[in-house]
């Protein structure tokens, strides 16, 4: 599967953006889906999953709140609403995929995330 992540962009502090994840190559429904993110000088991190079914979803404590996953498996895409977005969210935004045969499975651990997007920008000024 190919995932082309887009939507980033500059925002003002307590804005918002929706990020999306396209998928193509094959069906999405197939994988469970991920948000991680890579800020200047620091590690990759992860900020939020979702399992095949949509049915299970796991945050970071730092978005917890602010940030909502969905998918629509029927148009390929993975979304990411973020809400009151503060500057230590600045980041470029990478989706990922688990391939998985469990519908439930929700996974933060980068090594399980074997597909990934190209990353899209997300800047957020204070």
């Amino acid at each position: 599967v190919q995932l082309q992540a887009s939507g980033g962009g500059l925002v003002q502090a307590g804005g918002s953006l929706r990020l999306s994840c396209t998928a193509s190559g094959r069906t999405v429904s197939a994988y469970a889906m991920g948000w991680f993110r890579q800020a200047p000088g620091k590690e990759r991190e992860f900020v939020v999953g979702i399992s095949r079914s949509g049915g299970s979803t796991y945050y970071a404590d730092s978005v917890k709140g602010r940030f909502t996953i969905s998918r629509d498996n029927a148009r390929n895409q993975v979304y990411l609403q973020m809400n009151s977005l503060i500057p230590e969210d600045t980041a470029v935004y990478y989706c990922a995929a688990d391939y998985t045969t469990t519908l439930k499975r929700v996974t933060s651990r980068e090594l399980d995330y074997g597909y990934w997007g190209q990353g899209t920008q997300v800047t957020v000024s204070s």
